[in-house]
């Protein structure tokens, strides 16, 4: 009379882990898509930026920036000038080059954000590892996703935590190349011209990067309480 515990509750608890993968995978897939379809696709999604630092900086120039995403490089100015001085296309983000994989800043745009080819040169060096990088942690993170949806299978669980931590690992190497990028390419200004009236900040594709990082290995513990009958999952 002790052993009349319904044999449905295991599947239940299968039930509840899979909605929390589903949900953790999802944000990650969301946030990884959203990194990967970076500028100059979606023009509020970059990497990084270089601006100019100068103190009279003429009220008459179209761009202050350059800002690079995964799929090209946007210029862009810093503040909103009057209306009347410049056509709707010079405002906020202007001239962009791309989308192209492996790009190059096109001379007309470097002058056009009054910025040193030197310096676009160095940023362009250590961009080339994680505009590749970039584009593949999004298509494992859509992999993982796929997988988890398959938990009652306990082989399919198991190859979803495959899927889920060798996802974690890139994900992880992205974000870690990221923040990489910005301190090298401050060094490199600085070995460049000390003189240079530049400066390097981050865009807002490293903080998604790093939001999709904690989520996957969030749902790497829940994968692994699935596929190794742990954290009270029973078989």
């Amino acid at each position: 009379m002790f052993n009349l515990k319904p044999h449905h509750r295991p599947l239940a608890a299968y039930r509840i882990l899979s909605y929390i993968c589903i949900g953790l995978l999802s944000l990650a897939f969301l946030f990884s898509l959203l990194v990967g379809l970076s500028l100059p696709i979606i023009k509020s999604i970059y990497l990084l930026k270089v601006q100019s630092t100068r103190a009279n900086q003429p009220t008459t120039s179209i761009a202050t920036e350059l800002r690079f995403g995964v799929w090209g490089v946007c210029a862009a100015r810093r503040a909103q000038l009057h209306l009347s001085m410049f056509p709707a296309s010079a405002l906020g983000t202007g001239e962009c080059f791309g989308p192209q994989l492996g790009y190059s800043v096109p001379p007309s745009l470097i002058a056009l954000a009054n910025v040193s080819p030197d310096i676009v040169d160095a940023i362009l060096q250590a961009l080339l590892v994680i505009l590749i990088l970039h584009p593949i942690a999004a298509g494992l993170s859509f992999i993982t996703l796929l997988s988890s949806l398959f938990l009652a299978s306990h082989k399919l669980s198991i190859l979803s935590l495959v899927f889920a931590i060798v996802t974690a690992l890139v994900s992880s190497v992205v974000f870690a190349v990221d923040l990489a990028l910005v301190i090298v390419a401050k060094g490199q200004i600085s070995s460049i011209d000390t003189e240079l009236q530049f400066a390097i900040q981050w865009g807002s594709a490293p903080f998604l990067g790093l939001v999709a990082v904690l989520l996957t290995w969030l749902a790497v513990i829940t994968l692994s309480a699935r596929a190794c009958y742990c954290f009270g999952v029973r078989q």
